[in-house]
């Protein structure tokens, strides 16, 4: 028998617990999301259920959707901000974060209904939904079918028509090729791409702002050590979505609908000259006509939304960039609340 003379009790006590708990000596400490909401899931089909954040508040329902590749998590920051006027929910769609990730039911149509049976399975009665970006195609699909269940629709950049999209355009991306090659932003380090926090970090510098952490949680893949994998959701899943989406039609809307995005800006509209980022005559005529194509682009798409719901109100947020909610966050709270309280 071991016999350890001198050793203080305390001491003894400390070695005899690291050598029989090496393995929670080095466990990371779990993260856990600091966003006070309720988390659930609701069945929308055999097998296939949907995340869906509640983060209370008292009022008229609202009911956030995120854009592709996020999930409902993208609006921790945002949300709760809006809970002074409003009982604020988020569904992330099919295909991402928690939520079920099945081979089909990525197109308009199975999206919007996956959406009403989640107010119909939640008792969520007349809300309004808050759409960014490829989220307008589920507003604007429901609302058709469905006005009758909503009180309104407010789209977050979300006004892009998928089937008249500049991208898909030869002319239009001709004249994006004519345009002065621009370095991007900075990628982020290695240190950083391997940490949630950092990786966040690097979001604020070099982008201006920064998804919540609890975003990339549910976006990225936690190595068992802790650090940010890869993304969790396929990117067959977006190819999916993408091929799924039809022409936007708002002919059958019956709800009013407030759209916020940052209107495109042409040479013409800009106060001097020396504003334009080049002072190449060639280069800025390449920049006029380009940003000329966007502008006509967007164009369309209101005169779109406006044929059908003719009493649609635009709000111009100049530099907000396509993520309004976190880049004009005060901006967008306001006309949301300004919205709400219309109703």
């Amino acid at each position: 028998m071991f016999q350890f003379k001198g050793f203080p009790r305390l001491y003894l006590l400390l070695v005899l617990m690291v050598l029989i708990s090496p393995v929670c000596a080095c466990q990371p400490a779990a993260w856990k999301d600091p966003s006070k909401h309720l988390v659930r899931f609701v069945t929308v089909e055999e097998g296939i259920q949907l995340e869906v954040l509640d983060w209370g508040g008292s009022g008229r329902a609202v009911v956030l959707l995120a854009g592709s590749g996020n999930t409902a998590h993208v609006f921790d920051d945002f949300a709760p901000k809006l809970t002074d006027c409003c009982h604020v929910y988020g569904i992330t769609r099919r295909g991402y974060g928690n939520s079920s990730n099945p081979p089909s039911g990525y197109d308009d149509q199975r999206l919007a209904d996956d959406v009403l049976v989640v107010l119909n399975a939640l008792k969520i009665r007349s809300p309004v939904l808050v759409g960014h970006s490829m989220a307008g195609g589920e507003l604007t699909t429901l609302a058709n079918q469905h006005s009758d269940r909503l009180a309104g629709l407010v789209y977050l950049d979300a006004l892009g028509d998928p089937r008249d999209w500049p991208a898909s355009d030869p002319a239009y991306m001709a004249l994006a090729n004519k345009l002065p090659s621009a370095a991007g932003p900075q990628r982020p380090s290695e240190e950083e791409s391997k940490s949630f926090s950092g990786y966040h970090a690097w979001q604020r510098r070099t982008l201006k702002f920064g998804f919540p952490e609890s975003e990339l949680h549910n976006m990225f893949v936690t190595n068992p050590d802790g650090t940010m994998g890869g993304p969790k959701a396929s990117q067959s899943v977006s190819e999916a979505i993408g091929k799924g989406q039809k022409k936007r039609d708002y002919s059958k809307i019956r709800v009013p609908v407030l759209a916020i995005f940052e209107f495109p800006i042409t040479l013409s509209k800009l106060p001097h000259p020396d504003v334009h980022p080049s002072e190449n005559a060639e280069e800025r005529t390449a920049f006029d006509a380009f940003n000329s194509a966007t502008a006509a682009y967007v164009q369309r798409w209101m005169d779109n939304l406006t044929s059908g719901v003719p009493g649609a109100r635009f709000v111009d947020l100049p530099g907000a960039g396509h993520f309004i909610f976190l880049t004009r966050e005060s901006e967008v709270l306001k006309e949301v609340h300004r919205f709400v309280a219309g109703l």
